[in-house]
């Protein structure tokens, strides 16, 4: 059976208690591609029996929806069963089991948060951001996972000063800070003004890089390595 659930936390949990006793359910957050002769049933989330199973979750490990939370946002395509094989093998063992590397749960569950970790430590990098004529900053990008709002604590921390939207142009949300809080919104597409100054700041980007960069060392392979070509996109010292 096939339990399908909005794709929150406290879908999740809803979710997992009613698959919990099936030794052969999966979860999914979206409509899934069924086997042969397989079921799915869609679950109504129930935020009371949500937060009696995360507390008790917490009971087992203290950091568990730490790691729910980033599994959840991964974009590979078995996440839900993995995040559902992760807290089956918690509710087991009834404390941490993350280190538990040999168990294939712990090691799926350990993979997959730590995609999304390395993703949001090159986005750091990777994000660039256009000056708009307002003075806002506006960085569109299309990440594997569902991390811009993570990613505005490290920009905010930058640029204190500077209101910035941070657009997730594949799942048409943005990420904003108005220069005092941060929220997420729909964000379909974005029409900007640039500033006068944005094509100087991008002339200056692709001189950067034309000058760090020795043509007679160039290692294309070992570049896509540190810097994805998915990326390249919306990286304007890469375009000529």
């Amino acid at each position: 059976m096939i339990y399908l659930y909005d794709g929150t936390k406290e879908g999740f949990f809803t979710a997992f208690v009613l698959a919990y006793g099936d030794g052969k359910a999966r979860l999914c957050s979206k409509q899934a591609q069924l086997a042969l002769g397989e079921e799915a049933v869609s679950v109504s989330t129930n935020p009371a029996r949500a937060e009696k199973a995360e507390r008790r979750f917490l009971q087992f490990d203290r950091s568990c929806i730490s790691d729910l939370n980033k599994m959840l946002r991964s974009g590979d395509c078995d996440r839900d069963d993995t995040a559902f094989g992760y807290f089956r093998l918690l509710a087991a063992f009834k404390r941490p089991v993350r280190q538990m590397l040999a168990r294939r749960e712990a090691l799926a569950a350990d993979e997959c948060i730590r995609r999304v970790n390395t993703e949001i430590h090159r986005m750091h990098g990777f994000i660039r951001f256009l000056e708009c004529e307002s003075g806002a900053l506006y960085a569109p990008c299309s990440p594997d996972n569902d991390i811009i709002d993570l990613l505005v604590p490290h920009f905010r921390g930058r640029f204190p000063e500077f209101p910035f939207l941070i657009h997730d142009v594949t799942r048409k949300k943005a990420a904003v800070y108005d220069g005092k809080n941060t929220f997420l919104a729909p964000l379909d597409r974005a029409e900007i003004i640039l500033s006068a100054d944005e094509e100087r700041w991008q002339s200056l980007w692709k001189e950067y890089y034309k000058d760090v960069n020795i043509p007679e060392r160039e290692r294309l392979k070992q570049m896509r390595g540190y810097m994805p070509a998915r990326y390249w996109k919306f990286m304007p010292e890469l375009h000529r």
